[in-house]
């Protein structure tokens, strides 16, 4: 029967298609086996939360139910939340750990089942480790059913005045107060909707901010709830308008952040990150920059150019997470749009980062006032200084079965030698595959951690190079998996 199907933990939980394996008896036993790892641990408190994918209450109340009878007293929020709101959650109420029902930027028909650790982010490889092992051992009969008058109480959860407060203790408000024009918030349907405008509201910032598929809905208003360029057709069309001053974007569940400038041009997650790392360069941040693999050689000339040291990790934001309890970093960003700061917590946070954004467009409008534009004009000015011009794109295939990521595997195993009429200088395997072509370009093939797809990433010097290196890049994959 499907509800005793093997649940997969892969870079970031479990996830699942909705009423396949992703079904209340499946997340009844991964709250069951999460019970069991933390009552190891002495835990007393666990906070639990949903986006607004389809279900998500039922699925909530169903998690909480089964961490309640295992005698965890849970902190369960009535409505859709941000994922950064249910991390700094567990951090600011010392809670053990937070369960988060979400597939995050997955497409709606998917959720998941994220934990959250003590320190309010993304559980690291040993919890992860421990629970997805336990799973795979707990059957129905195994999950403690719900007794209201014996279970431990479940409560409400409210931290939103809370949260603000704590964006506010990170964020230089007096320089927001200078931003100019309208800053327009495009939450795709997601669980932040209403979030970025609701810090302004509450700090009193005299910002206008326009809410746009700001109401939570389960099919993310007809989109695909990732902001990437390709997703962001009704905010390009917003800023095309050229009456506002910056256009962001949040995802599914609200952690990670794309953006629009005026006159349209979205930029890359690339991009955003390092405008957000140039920022804090600038600023007085201090420590190391850390990246994924996947991450752009523009963060690699920046972390150069301000002389700050880069560190490299595999894919995954918990990798990032435990460069950032390790100490001594001051930003921590990947290729999908997530960013984060460890003095607020050690997570992707694209409420906060929606608004840094805007910090950084005050900074370089007043920096270097010439620039009609600021935020184009800082990154004209990045490329420039550091002689790298960035463009980017990525390509996801299909995956039918398991065995295709197997079959990736073993194609790659024998390195090219040249993409796209360029010969490969170097092979990295860090995480997937990394070739290193000679006139600076890169690109990396790997298997999703969070879907059936193959993913291929390209960084080149220019947009018809990024074109030519991903197109042969697919016909070459295509050759050695789907026409062997």
């Amino acid at each position: 029967m499907p509800s005793m199907d093997a649940l997969k933990f892969g870079t970031d939980g479990w996830r699942d298609r909705i009423g396949e394996r992703f079904t209340t008896g499946n997340v009844r036993r991964a709250a069951q086996a999460t019970a069991d790892v933390l009552a190891a641990e002495g835990a007393r408190e666990i906070v639990v939360a949903h986006d607004s994918r389809f279900g998500g209450e039922m699925f909530a109340q169903a998690a909480a139910e089964t961490l309640a009878a295992n005698g965890l007293h849970v902190r369960l929020h009535r409505g859709s939340l941000p994922t950064p709101v249910l991390s700094f959650a567990v951090a600011h109420l010392q809670a053990a750990a937070g369960v988060m029902l979400t597939a995050s930027h997955n497409p709606p028909e998917w959720n998941g089942f994220k934990l959250k650790g003590p320190y309010g982010g993304t559980a690291t490889q040993p919890l992860y480790d421990a629970v997805s092992a336990r799973t795979a051992e707990v059957t129905q009969a195994d999950v403690r059913p719900y007794d209201p008058a014996t279970a431990a109480a479940i409560e409400p959860l409210d931290v939103r005045a809370a949260y603000y407060d704590q964006l506010a203790t990170v964020l230089d408000v007096d320089a927001l107060r200078r931003f100019q024009g309208v800053l327009v918030h495009d939450a795709m349907g997601g669980a932040a909707g209403g979030w970025v405008r609701g810090f302004a509201e509450h700090t009193g910032l005299d910002v206008q901010v326009e809410d746009l598929a700001g109401e939570p809905k389960p099919l993310f208003d007809g989109r695909h709830p990732e902001p990437i360029p390709a997703n962001l057709d009704p905010l390009v069309a917003r800023m095309q308008a050229g009456d506002a001053a910056l256009g962001v974007a949040t995802d599914g569940d609200g952690d990670r952040l794309g953006a629009v400038l005026p006159g349209g041009r979205p930029l890359t997650a690339h991009e955003v990150f390092a405008l957000l790392f140039d920022l804090r360069a600038q600023t007085g941040g201090q420590g190391r920059a850390v990246k994924t693999f996947t991450g752009a050689r523009l963060i690699d000339r920046l972390a150069a150019l301000h002389g700050v040291p880069l560190t490299e990790t595999p894919v995954g934001f918990k990798y990032l997470v435990a460069e950032m309890l390790g100490g001594g970093v001051m930003i921590a960003g990947e290729e999908s749009g997530g960013v984060g700061l460890p003095e607020h917590i050690p997570e992707r946070d694209g409420i906060l980062n929606a608004w840094l954004l805007a910090q950084a467009a005050v900074h370089a409008a007043e920096s270097d006032p010439q620039h009609g534009g600021p935020l184009g004009g800082r990154l004209r000015a990045i490329a420039a200084t550091t002689g790298w011009t960035h463009h980017y794109d990525r390509i996801d295939m299909p995956l039918g079965s398991p065995d295709d990521v197997a079959a990736v595997t073993a194609a790659l195993a024998t390195d090219p030698t040249e993409v796209g009429g360029e010969p490969v200088e170097s092979v990295e395997r860090l995480d997937g595959v990394k070739l290193n072509l000679r006139d600076g370009a890169w690109v990396l093939v790997r298997a999703s951690g969070t879907e059936p797809l193959l993913r291929i990433y390209c960084e080149a010097p220019s947009e018809s190079r990024v074109s030519e290196i991903l197109s042969a890049m697919q016909q070459l994959v295509r050759s050695r998996i789907f026409e062997a």
